[in-house]
Parts: structure tokens; C-alpha cells; sequence
């Protein structure tokens, strides 16, 4: 299936091929946004360097970015270039290459689902949200809260139902969890409170959207946690919240160890969390004279 309107690439245009064989002249690709399209990437226009390895530029079966260099649908050829594609297009063009596998995957879905063509949802759905929007992706994006995006499509209440049911199940971001692991310590005449003055100025860089939440799990040891659809936002409000706590207890005579330096956890390493938690158990917790802090640090 191919992602655009267009049957075949413009000349300059960037395009992700895949590496089908590697011959004399060069490589033979297909096109994966254009139907799969055989292509070639010459040999001349495999790197900008002296040539050593054609191995270890290019490979069969691997993704590359490329430029069209000359095409001629008639006569069926379309000559490639990998040295001609700086590192920041590349990036781009992958970005735009998975916005399109997602959407061809949400559309794949809804062609089977209600017994249509693949194609036909792209003629209907895809390609005139394209035009306006400059990538369906983009489209789909804002229909989770904007369903009126879809009003100008001449679809079938059914399909525009699994549709949206679809896009919402695949793109609503979903909530992750930040955790950050450190050992608060102070030796200092003012001790427990010290450590209880970090630990709120930590708590302290949360935001209205981002709450941080902090935890004894054994003296000396906090576990740090924020969840949030924003993981990029919620990470850095946690960076400064755990820089904030070293400066404070530092001010106070005390230090900081950073066990696990902020970073998105899975559920599994939640689980091994909480089995932490449990093992050292209540007992624990109040035995280091800081009972209050293993829930909350406002007391």
C-alpha cells in the first residue's frame, strides 16, 4: 500500500526504502511508502567516502534513508542516493515514515474489521486529511479531542465509529511512570528534620500537572515517583526536584546519593518496588525514627 496520493516520489524527495539484493551496479530496494516500487541506490551514491565495504554501508533486508535522485515511471526506474542525506534528514524522514506505518496500521485495522479495502479508506480517509492537515497522522492526533476533523469525509457512520473507537485505542497517550531512587543522609545536630526540609523541597518543584510523590522505603533510602502522559515534562520536573534536594541537604550539613537517576519504569520494576517496600516492612521504617515520612511529609 503506498502512504501518499501521489504514485510515485518526487525528485529530491526523501523516501525509506528496504534493501532487497545487492549487485554490481548497486542495490535494488522497494519503496515502502510507495507500494513497494523497486528502486536502485548506485553504487557511486552509496557514501561520500572511499568505498571498502559495501557490507558495512548497506545491507539486505535494512531500512535506509535516501533521495531520489532521477525517475522515470514510464521506462521504470528510480535512481537513489544514501551520501546525499545529511543525519538531521534522516531523522526527519523516519519520524514521517512511522507517523505513516501508524497510520496505515490504524486503517489496516478498520479494513478488516468492516470488510473494506485498505485503499478505499485511504481515497476517503487519508489521503484528504493529507491535503489539509499535511499528514493524516496529524489528523487522527486531533480528532481524539476534536472529532469534527472527520466531518467533511463522505464515510459510513460504521466506519467512522471503528475509526474513532480505533484512533483513540492506539494514540491517547498513556499515563507512564517517572521514578527516582535517593539516599538522603544527615549527621548533623539538626538530622531528621533536615532531611524532612530536603525531602519538601523536593516535593516542592511539583507542578499542578506534575505531582511529586516521595516515600521511605528504608533509611537512608526515598523512592521519588510522578506519573503523567507528559513523560518528557515529567522528567524534568524530577530532575529539579532531585537536584533541589541535594542543595537544600547540603546547606544543611547533609548529602546525597543518587541510587537510580530519574527515568520512566515499567510495571515490573514497580512490582520489584513494592516487594522492597514490603520486605522491610513497618517495623523497619518506624525503627529509624522517621515513621511519618514513609507516607506523606507534611506532618
Amino acid at each position: 500500500m503506498r502512504f501518499y496520493e501521489k504514485k510515485y516520489p518526487d525528485q529530491d524527495e526523501l523516501v525509506v526504502v528496504q534493501v532487497v539484493s545487492i549487485e554490481e551496479m548497486g542495490a535494488y530496494v522497494k519503496l515502502l511508502e510507495y507500494d513497494n516500487i523497486e528502486g536502485m541506490i548506485l553504487l557511486s551514491e552509496l557514501s561520500r567516502r572511499r568505498i571498502r565495504s559495501v557490507q558495512k554501508l548497506i545491507r539486505v533486508g535494512r531500512n535506509e534513508v535516501v533521495m531520489v535522485m532521477r525517475l522515470d515511471p514510464d521506462k521504470g526506474y528510480i535512481d537513489l542516493s544514501k551520501r546525499r542525506v545529511s543525519a538531521e534528514e534522516v531523522v526527519k524522514c523516519e519520524e514521517q515514515f512511522e507517523k505513516g506505518k501508524t497510520v496505515n496500521s490504524i486503517l489496516s485495522q478498520v479494513a478488516k474489521k468492516v470488510n473494506v479495502d485498505v485503499e478505499e479508506l485511504y481515497e476517503k480517509i487519508a489521503w484528504p486529511l493529507h491535503r489539509q492537515y499535511g499528514h493524516s497522522y496529524e489528523a487522527f492526533k486531533v480528532s481524539i479531542s476534536e472529532p469534527e476533523v472527520f466531518s467533511s469525509l463522505s464515510i459510513s457512520p460504521e466506519i467512522l465509529a471503528d475509526l474513532k473507537s480505533t484512533i483513540a485505542r492506539r494514540l491517547t497517550p498513556k499515563p507512564v511512570k517517572v521514578r527516582a531512587d535517593v539516599e538522603v543522609k544527615c549527621f548533623a545536630y539538626s538530622g531528621i528534620e533536615a532531611i524532612r526540609k530536603a525531602l519538601k523541597a523536593g516535593e516542592s518543584e511539583s507542578t499542578e500537572e506534575i505531582k511529586i510523590s516521595i516515600r521511605l522505603v528504608a533509611p537512608p533510602l526515598y523512592v521519588m515517583t510522578t506519573t503523567s502522559t507528559e513523560k518528557v515534562i515529567a522528567m524534568d520536573v524530577m530532575e529539579k526536584a532531585v537536584k533541589r534536594i541535594g542543595e537544600v541537604i547540603e546547606q544543611e550539613g547533609g548529602d546525597i546519593t543518587i541510587k537510580m537517576a530519574p527515568k520512566i519504569v515499567s510495571e515490573s520494576e514497580d512490582a520489584e518496588l513494592k516487594a522492597l517496600m514490603d520486605k522491610f516492612g513497618a517495623a523497619n521504617i518506624q525503627g529509624a525514627g522517621d515513621d511519618d515520612s514513609e507516607d506523606s511529609l507534611d506532618d
